[in-house]
């Protein structure tokens, strides 16, 4: 080989060795990002289990105030509203654990072993007396729907409202205009019946339950004679399919949660809280502060509890009052009061009217039927002098 060649192999070989040397530093180098991104899922998904690291803070203050800017500033477009029996006090309706005026608290006349039990699936196939007797008192039709129902309504008017998951069985939520695809009802309804025999489970509507039960008439199926039972949630039984199916489609969307009138107590619908992300601001509208974050709930999977006064809260909000003073204040925040109590004057006029032309025509028809009865008497009468 020549001294000319010698010299170019060598000058070859020279070149090739730093891309060696650089091959060798990517390798190391692409060993330590995938140790670094091994170590940041592991970090996140700690984080993430204990409730830990940073997130985004989206109200500008946790007030009322802070909640309806978020809400003006047009970057909150699915608002899910989580409701109890609190948002129906003011019709008239008792909620369920209030002391001295709670619905558990005046069962005593039914003489139940313990008040939950006029609930309970078990007792009320062997003694379904009690639970009828109190839906007498408490039946859709009777009442109407509050300021937070119209509210909630305005939402929807809005384009804002992504859904209402509400514990009630009084549907005062479609009374106000709230739609089935607006609505998981997830204590269940009286607005459908079903016969509780697992061979038959025939279908009954809101009108024919309601004539049974004025009637004073235990409601029993014209197919199989089995009780038939309005389509509500009693403990020992199952929440609606369609609870659990759209939770897993709604929540993780949730730009705002507005939690109002729940005790937050029962499983599952109370752990719902948790199930927003983590950057989603939470209000509370209530008479007391609840639904507080609670370690081992949070270690069992019912985490994601509320957070109103810690130095680490940055996304929940309480507002202690009444649920339609809590409404009102918002709507006016939102400069929409004067339009929500003409709504409410507006639509409980409209129920007015159709409940006084309903007793009308009862009333006529009652009459109808009392002078026939009259005339039947009297022709009685007459065939017997003749």
């Amino acid at each position: 080989m020549s001294e000319a060649q010698e010299t170019t192999k060598r000058a070859e070989d020279e070149a090739e060795t730093p891309e060696l040397e650089d091959q060798s530093d990517d390798s190391s180098d692409e060993g330590d990002a995938s140790g670094d991104c091994e170590m940041d899922f592991l970090r996140n998904l700690f984080s993430r289990g204990l409730g830990l690291g940073p997130t985004e803070k989206v109200l500008d203050e946790l007030s009322l105030e802070g909640v309806a800017r978020y809400i003006q500033s047009g970057k909150c477009k699915n608002i899910i509203c989580m409701v109890g029996a609190g948002i129906s006090t003011s019709a008239g309706i008792p909620d369920f654990r209030s002391p001295g005026t709670g619905l558990y608290a005046n069962l005593q006349k039914y003489n139940l072993p313990y008040p939950e039990a006029i609930f309970q699936i078990d007792y009320f196939k062997k003694h379904p007396e009690p639970f009828f007797a109190l839906a007498r008192e408490l039946y859709p039709g009777q009442f109407k729907p509050t300021v937070c129902h119209y509210f909630i309504k305005m939402l929807k008017d809005k384009g804002l409202l992504k859904r209402c998951y509400s514990q009630n069985i009084d549907t005062l939520e479609r009374v106000a205009g709230l739609e089935g695809d607006d609505l998981i009802e997830a204590h269940g309804t009286f607005h459908t019946s079903h016969c509780v025999s697992f061979l038959c489970r025939k279908e009954y509507n809101l009108d024919w339950m309601k004539e049974k039960i004025f009637s004073e008439e235990i409601p029993k199926c014209d197919k199989c004679s089995s009780l038939v039972k309005p389509d509500i949630v009693f403990f020992g039984e199952n929440l609606p399919a369609r609870f659990f199916m759209s939770m897993k489609m709604d929540f993780p969307s949730c730009d705002l949660l507005i939690v109002m009138g729940t005790s937050l107590q029962v499983q599952p619908f109370a752990s719902l809280v948790g199930k927003v992300p983590k950057n989603t601001p939470r209000l509370l509208i209530n008479k007391e502060k609840t639904g507080e974050s609670d370690f081992l709930m949070g270690m069992l999977g019912f985490g994601g509890g509320m957070d109103f006064d810690s130095d680490k809260a940055y996304r929940d909000v309480a507002y202690l009052s009444t649920c339609d003073e809590g409404c009102l204040a918002l709507a006016e925040l939102l400069g929409w009061k004067a339009e929500l109590e003409e709504m409410v004057k507006r639509e409980h006029a409209l129920i007015d009217s159709k409940t006084k032309k309903e007793k009308e025509g009862q009333a006529a028809q009652s009459s109808g039927t009392s002078e026939k009865a009259a005339t039947g008497a009297e022709g009685g009468k007459t065939d017997k002098t003749d």
